[in-house]
């Protein structure tokens, strides 16, 4: 069990892929349900859709904290994916379960997303246990983010630019359209004017042979 990418930017917003193992030889995944730190509340939890799967995002009241410059007094303390009937993660098998997650902490160096992972045949994995520095993984280690410095210009890592930078780079680009539409029909029109003009003047002069 991981997370991917494995580090964001401290107070940024950050998708995360949970990627998930099925590692029984005969049964099959059914749900995942990852915890969110209480200790870091994120305010915003956005789920991507996963074909077969139902998500539900659980908040809780929490005491007023100041989270990216605003107060909050709810948090999402977990996300639980649900298989619907006749869908599982099969033996030999894999899945990735998606979500946007922030703001994320300024304060801490990694965000540390215990996972629970229940089999069709009843089993439970708890994937909760840290990986010491420097230490050997142990043998069901909990998905982790790190945490690092934001870069210059403020854009997280996974995350998308604020502001409407699209939005003037498509005008600028439909401005640029229509003025190389506008320069080349403007071109084409002067060469139709041009050959209007020489066809007048060619006549002319074969109408002035004609008449002497």
């Amino acid at each position: 069990m991981s997370a991917q990418p494995e580090e964001a930017e401290k107070g940024g917003y950050a998708k995360i892929a949970f990627r998930v193992p099925n590692e029984d030889p005969v049964a099959g995944t059914v749900q995942i349900k990852v915890t969110l730190p209480e200790q870091h509340p994120l305010s915003s939890v956005r789920t991507k859709p996963v074909p077969g799967w139902t998500a539900q995002v659980e908040k809780a009241q929490i005491p007023p904290v100041m989270v990216d410059g605003a107060q909050v007094t709810e948090a999402v303390r977990s996300i639980t994916w649900t298989a619907q009937p006749g869908t599982r993660i099969g033996p030999n098998e894999f899945n990735e379960f998606e979500a946007t997650l922030g703001a994320l902490p300024e304060n801490a160096d990694e965000l540390m997303l215990p996972t629970t992972q229940t089999y069709d045949n009843g089993k439970v994995v708890e994937w909760n246990q840290p990986t010491p520095p420097g230490g050997e993984e142990p043998e069901h280690p909990s998905p982790v983010v790190k945490l690092i410095a934001a870069e210059a210009g403020g854009h997280s890592h996974g995350g998308t630019p604020s502001g409407s930078g699209g939005q003037e780079a498509d005008q600028h680009g439909s401005a640029d359209d229509t003025a190389r539409y506008l320069g080349g029909t403007g071109l084409l029109v002067g060469g139709l004017g041009l050959g209007v003009g020489a066809g007048a003047l060619l006549r002319g002069r074969r109408s002035g042979g004609d008449a002497s």
